[in-house]
């Protein structure tokens, strides 16, 4: 018997004073059995960082990454289907992110692991050469922090400045401060 998803509900307030947007999002997060809740919560993280502040070109959506490997882990497709950003989250191959290049106008994985460096040294020459891909790394006790606040239900306060987030649940809080990889 298979297992099945457990459903995770999240109420974001967002004010991404470096983008100037600023909202309140519901998000329903289908969490596959074999995603641990560090994933989940950087899946919301990158939400949160990429949501657009005008969804009249197209919504951020969670996709169905661990479903299906032809889509990524969150995406915005403009009124016409074209996907305008893939976003994964982890440490794709190379393969998968330059087959996203050209999908997609924008390209952003964020790593969050210990071996992000070692990863990232084996793909660095192939990647940087692609015009529209973003790699960010997220410290990974910041990102173990960030699992600690994954509840069922969660109200979570996510504020952007000069780079540096912080992400609030209820009296809990954790400071991140992503990394750009490639220039």
């Amino acid at each position: 018997m298979a297992l099945k998803a457990t459903i995770y509900k999240a109420s974001l307030q967002i004010s991404d004073m470096d983008r100037n947007v600023y909202g309140d999002h519901a998000l329903t997060i289908a969490r596959h059995p074999s995603e641990t809740d560090e994933r989940m919560m950087i899946r919301v993280l990158a939400y949160a960082l990429h949501v657009p502040a005008d969804p009249r070109n197209g919504a951020l959506e969670l996709a169905k990454s661990l479903w299906d490997t032809e889509e990524p882990d969150l995406w915005q497709k403009d009124l016409t289907g074209q996907i305008t950003h893939w976003i994964d989250v982890g440490q794709p191959d190379e393969r998968r992110i330059l087959k996203s290049s050209p999908r997609a106008e924008r390209v952003t994985v964020i790593s969050y692991t210990a071996s992000t460096p070692v990863w990232w040294r084996g793909i660095e020459s192939r990647i940087t050469r692609t015009r529209n891909v973003a790699v960010w790394q997220i410290d990974p006790a910041q990102s173990q922090a960030l699992a600690a606040l994954a509840q069922r239900n969660m109200q979570l306060q996510v504020t952007v400045q000069d780079g540096t987030l912080w992400v609030s649940e209820g009296d809990r809080s954790v400071e991140i401060r992503p990394n750009r990889l490639n220039p």
